[in-house]
Order: structure tokens, then C-alpha cells, then sequence
């Protein structure tokens, strides 16, 4: 299956580009209220390589704050040292023309990291992931460990299925929307067997009782089209690693085998597989994918 994810835009990344939607997002995930008139700045990361969206909301909120939201089906261990490899470019863009030599210290609006969690797997209501929990332990080279690491990162995931998190999504009226969407859109798939007319029976449903109605009846069309990419994506994400289970080679990538990760990176790539796909599959970085 050739999938094409050329563009990371999403149902989720289109719905959630308003600044006062992202306000009321924000205010609903920290349990806080911000007046209307504090301005948000979106500044999700871009890249010519793929004409689209690297990360999936990235926003500042008065200059105070920078906020990094992605959406995941499927949980990833690595979504700190991703967030990491985000806020380094964000802050770069942030502070284009400053100067980091200066004797004067540059201000940075504070991050927070939310990821939203809406896939099939057993998951809890919330949950944190560090990047510390990455870092190699210094006891092999002889050394105690610090309580404190030099460098950390702390992920708040949360999980936006229908039903979870009532309060979330009470104070958000978009993400309970949303979360309302993507339910029916599987109850629908299920029941009709067949995944495009489930989600154009989600569609007109939602529309029908008001669900993202005046969304869904402006980007009708743009919806179905990446709804269907987005989710044959993640068909294919399920395959590859069951496919690499049975041919043991899962265990290989995860204690960090190059040559295994190499060798899967060449077979997506000859089947068609863009390179934002071959990287989420194996893990390596652009260069390396690009060079093959």
C-alpha cells in the first residue's frame, strides 16, 4: 500500500488553527481562563521537504507562553525527545534577528507539551512522559546518578476519546466535538464494513445534529480526503510493525540495530513510502532517509 503523507495536515491541525479556539483549548487542558483579548500567535513549524506541517500545533500565547500540541492514534515513547528536537526549532523561529551571542539575556516564552491521545489501545486518562526517562543510566561507566538531570522535558498526555476527561472537554467545546467525530466515524466504520462510507456516513450525521456542523460543511471534501489518508497512515504504521514482529526484526530496532533500521527503510522506500513515513516506521533521521 502507497500511502501519501506528503502533507502532515490533519482533521485535527485544520480544525484547531483558530488562535481563539487554541486560547480555549489551553485554558481547558491547564484547568485555567485567560481573557479573550490575550493574543495567540500561531507558529507551527513548516518544511519545504514536505510542504507541510512538521509538528502539529505549535501557538504563543501574549508572548508569555509557547504551547506545543500533537495528536496521536498510537502512543510514541519518543514524543519528549521529538517535543526536544520541536522547541529547539520553534525558539529559533521565535527569536529570528535576536542575537544569542549578546551580552543580554533573550526573554523565551515558557513551553508546555500536551500530547492528545485519541486511538483504540487501553489508555489512561492522563499520563506524563520525561525525556529523562530516555537517558542512559551512568552506573555502567562507574558513575552515581544525578537526581536532578541537566536537561528535561515533561510531555502531559491526554486522553481526548469520547467520554474521557469530561471536564476537558467541557471547557472546550471543539475538542468535544472532535472527540464526539472520531467515535462515530469508528462505530459507523464497524457497522458498515466499508471505511469511506463510515466517514461520509459520519459526516452527514454530524452535520445533521450539529457536531462540527459549520466545519464539516465548509471543508466537507478536504475532511474525507485526509480522514482516509490519515487512517489508511495508520493501517500501514499497524502493518509494518506486525510485519517486523514476525520477522524479528522489532526487537532488533528497539535495542537500536542500524543495520535492521536501514534495511527497513530501503523495502518502504521501494514500495513507495514517502520519507515522513519511513522515518516514523524506523526511527532514523531525514539525511540518513534521504540518502537512500
Amino acid at each position: 500500500m502507497i500511502i501519501n503523507d506528503k502533507f502532515k495536515n490533519s482533521m485535527f491541525t485544520m480544525l484547531f488553527s483558530d488562535p481563539d479556539i487554541l486560547r480555549e483549548l489551553y485554558c481547558a487542558l491547564e484547568g485555567v481562563s485567560l481573557p479573550k483579548d490575550v493574543p495567540v500567535t500561531i507558529n507551527t513549524l513548516e518544511n519545504a521537504l514536505f510542504m507541510g506541517r512538521i509538528n502539529d500545533v505549535s501557538f504563543e500565547i501574549g508572548g508569555k507562553l509557547v504551547v506545543l500540541v500533537e495528536h496521536q492514534s498510537t502512543i510514541n515513547a519518543n514524543m519528549a525527545l521529538r517535543l526536544l528536537m520541536y522547541i529547539g526549532r520553534v525558539y529559533e523561529k521565535i527569536i529570528e534577528g535576536g542575537n544569542v551571542y549578546s551580552a543580554k539575556l533573550l526573554k523565551i516564552p515558557r513551553p508546555e507539551f500536551f500530547v492528545l491521545y485519541n486511538g483504540t489501545d487501553p489508555f489512561p486518562d492522563k499520563k506524563i512522559y520525561r525525556l529523562s526517562e530516555a537517558f542512559e543510566k551512568l552506573k555502567e561507566l562507574g558513575l552515581e546518578e544525578k537526581d536532578t538531570p541537566a536537561l528535561e522535558l515533561v510531555v502531559r498526555v491526554v486522553n481526548i476519546n469520547d467520554g474521557r476527561n469530561g471536564e476537558i472537554a467541557a471547557r472546550c467545546e471543539k475538542l468535544e466535538e472532535y472527540s464526539v467525530f472520531v467515535s462515530k466515524a469508528r462505530e459507523f466504520i464497524k457497522k458498515l464494513g466499508s471505511r469511506e462510507e463510515g466517514i461520509k456516513k459520519t459526516v452527514r450525521y454530524c452535520v445533521k445534529h450539529g457536531i462540527l456542523k459549520e466545519f464539516l460543511k465548509l471543508h466537507a471534501m478536504e475532511v474525507l480526503s485526509m480522514l482516509f489518508t490519515e487512517w489508511n497512515l495508520d493501517d500501514a504504521i499497524a502493518v509494518a510493525r506486525k510485519e517486523a514482529r514476525e520477522d524479528g526484526i522489532e526487537e532488533g530496532m528497539e535495542k537500536g540495530h542500524v543495520s535492521e533500521k536501514l534495511k527497513i527503510a530501503r523495502n518502504l522506500l521501494a514500495e513507495g513510502s514517502t520519507l515522513e513515513f519511513v522515518q516514523k516506521i524506523t526511527g532514523l533521521d531525514l539525511e540518513t532517509i534521504t540518502n537512500l
